[in-house]
């Protein structure tokens, strides 16, 4: 009985090839935007989560600092817990460096009348999660002292990307949602269009005395197969296109290079699950509409 609802099934996708194609490709982007979405946030959430263990800070001196003062400032950063100072920038490095960041287009800095850029420390504060380190009130205390100018770190704008993200991540779940219930549309529409195919084969089973679950039980097959076919395709594709583009030391801003990763096998998972919860929600609304009439 079993291997009867999947031949008609199969029967009703033969029937219908064109169709179901068409319904196949719309389920197969959907799921396969809703893929992408997932292996791009869930990169951007581990780097942000790897980027913020090592909190970096940039303090900038005071022009013509002398160097007692200088002193004073090192003494004070060497005293602060879980920090590590891993390197001092005089003003000429740091004119260095900037020239060397700007390549081809550092001429305009032979006209400078003199050096604009401050010395610094560049200093990391390890494992920043673990040891409770607070940014705000070590960058308050190094302002404070006499030759410091300016105390930057790099969780500032951490925490305004990661904001930002959160914002892109809302807009990604209700696209997703939008993109579940095209599926949903499709696939209703689809099946829809098989029930009216078979509308009088139908119609003499349930005279010969067919229950109504004999008769539904094919087109939710049908539906599922179209769900999880999507799903699987989505899934495949979304890893070839893993594999053509660079995934290796990817590098954002200037920061560590990391390795972008492809999606845990729980994801795939659920990309085919709600591939097939989809589909026999189309298909429930499908049979349901057709048996209430």
């Amino acid at each position: 009985m079993r291997f009867y609802f999947v031949r008609q099934a199969y029967m009703n996708i033969r029937k219908n090839l064109s169709v179901h194609i068409l319904s196949l490709g719309t389920i197969v982007a959907s799921l396969l935007i809703l893929g992408a979405f997932l292996l791009l946030f869930g990169n951007l959430n581990n780097w942000l989560q790897r980027w913020g263990t090592a909190l970096s800070m940039s303090i900038y001196l005071k022009d013509g600092i002398s160097e007692y003062r200088r002193d004073k400032v090192y003494s004070f950063i060497r005293g602060l817990p879980e920090a590590e100072i891993k390197r001092f920038i005089s003003k000429e490095e740091a004119l260095k460096d900037l020239r060397a960041a700007l390549g081809e287009d550092a001429g305009f800095l032979n006209r400078l009348v003199r050096n604009p850029l401050p010395a610094s420390y560049e200093i990391v504060f390890e494992s920043k999660g673990t040891h409770g380190v607070e940014p705000e009130r070590i960058k308050g205390e190094l302002e404070k002292l006499d030759g410091v100018e300016e105390v930057q770190y790099s969780n500032e704008w951490l925490n305004k990307l990661e904001g930002f993200l959160n914002v892109v991540r809302l807009i990604g779940f209700i696209i997703g949602g939008l993109l579940c219930l095209c599926v949903v549309f499709i696939v209703t529409n689809t099946i829809k269009l098989t029930i009216y195919s078979r509308k009088d084969e139908i119609e003499i089973l349930k005279l010969v005395g067919a229950t109504d679950w004999f008769v539904k039980t094919p087109f939710l097959i049908e539906g599922t197969i179209q769900g999880i076919s999507g799903g699987v395709l989505a899934v495949l594709m979304l890893f070839s296109g893993y594999l053509i583009l660079p995934t290796k030391g990817v590098s954002l801003l200037g920061l560590t290079p990391l390795d972008f990763v492809f999606l845990p096998a729980g994801y795939l998972v659920l990309i085919l699950i709600l591939g097939a919860v989809l589909g026999v929600i189309g298909s429930f609304i499908a049979i349901g509409r057709f048996f209430a009439v």
